[in-house]
């Protein structure tokens, strides 16, 4: 064992655990992270009860909100490290401190805990949290796309895919997120506006959907698309997953602006990337949000609701979308679809996933 400052770590490297999240979005993020340490991961699966809301709102060290028979064990040698995502993993990091008093906590997004009970967390600007010593801001999230792996699963991908005319544009598909809907009639307009495109230049469409999309709105989807097309249906746990050989071969990317994480491992591609708004009018991301009127017709009442945490509501309640995709145009990284193409190159992005790295190194004096 070596002794690094208040800690003993085996060959200089913190033990490390993933609490993982419902989210897989996160999970990239939690993943990427680890990764790139290099220091010994475990990942725990957390499966949780109906009352751990209730438990999450007293903020207590706690695994009574955790089911305990479908979750990971949870069991000695304790980590040096907990790198978690998802509020209800904060009962179960913070009782994991219990355990060994020297643990660091690392948090990516957006904690219901007060921020001074976490040794870092990592954030992004949706959620809108306080410059402090602890917090680190990144422009967006972590991920794993790497130009390494783009070249090698567009390589894998490339002959089952080379009956497709180029240029190929690939098709980013979220769901519905906050007080945006992704309706069928949603996902039909950017089958639409993504086959008028590929058609201007004589290409095609690489597209895929994530766990958000739904059903009808992918059969709406595909039932709009006129261009030739690949389309992967999203599986959770699926054996070969095209969206990484869909970047590397594709000379632009629309995605829709609902999923900060794909707009991140699009831009990271340093291809033209092109929003696809998912609402419309009054409703659009690209509109200013006042308070709706409560009640207007075909508006769902989670999504007035979700508008209104945005506008009033204290930060931890609601994520602004909106500021994420301002930064992104004004910079020249991405622009709506439909309209004119930035002036001149962006700049490159900060590297988010290496300053994280950097401050979690420091924590243990690394």
């Amino acid at each position: 064992m070596q002794k690094q400052g208040n800690f003993c770590l085996k060959n200089g490297q913190p033990r490390t655990w993933i609490l993982q999240s419902p989210h897989s979005g996160d999970n990239t993020q939690l993943r990427a992270i680890a990764g790139r340490l290099g220091w010994p991961v475990e990942t725990k699966k957390l499966a949780y009860r109906g009352h751990e809301g209730l438990l999450r709102l007293l903020s207590l060290p706690t695994l009574a909100g955790v089911n305990l028979a479908a979750s990971s064990p949870l069991t000695a040698p304790w980590p040096d490290l907990v790198i978690c995502s998802g509020r209800g993993a904060e009962a179960v990091a913070f009782w994991l401190r219990t355990r060994n008093p020297q643990l660091r906590i690392v948090f990516v997004g957006t904690p219901w805990s007060d921020l001074r009970r976490f040794d870092l967390v990592i954030t992004t600007p949706q959620y809108r949290l306080p410059q402090a010593p602890n917090v680190l801001h990144n422009l967006l999230p972590v991920h794993d796309v790497t130009p390494q792996r783009l070249a090698a699963e567009a390589e894998r991908w490339a002959p089952k895919l080379a009956h497709l005319p180029r240029p190929v544009t690939a098709v980013l598909v979220g769901g519905s997120s906050g007080p945006y809907h992704f309706t069928p009639q949603a996902a039909a307009r950017l089958g639409r506006e993504a086959s008028a495109l590929a058609a201007s230049d004589g290409g095609s469409l690489l597209v895929t959907t994530s766990a958000r999309t739904g059903t009808a709105a992918e059969d709406a989807l595909q039932a709009a698309i006129t261009a030739p097309c690949f389309f992967h249906r999203w599986q959770p746990d699926a054996a070969d997953n095209p969206f990484h050989a869909m970047l590397g071969l594709a000379s632009r990317i629309i995605v829709t602006a609902d999923s900060i994480s794909m707009m991140a491992e699009a831009v990271s591609t340093v291809k033209p990337v092109l929003l696809f708004d998912i609402e419309e009018g009054p409703y659009a991301m690209r509109a200013d949000l006042d308070v709706p009127r409560i009640g207007r017709r075909g508006r769902r009442l989670e999504a007035t609701f979700f508008r209104l945490l945005i506008n009033h509501a204290p930060p931890r309640f609601s994520r602004d979308l909106r500021v994420v995709h301002r930064q992104l145009v004004r910079s020249g990284h991405a622009r709506w679809l439909g309209e004119p193409p930035p002036a001149s190159a962006p700049a490159p992005l900060e590297d988010g996933l290496s300053r994280s790295v950097t401050r979690i190194r420091a924590l243990f004096g690394l």
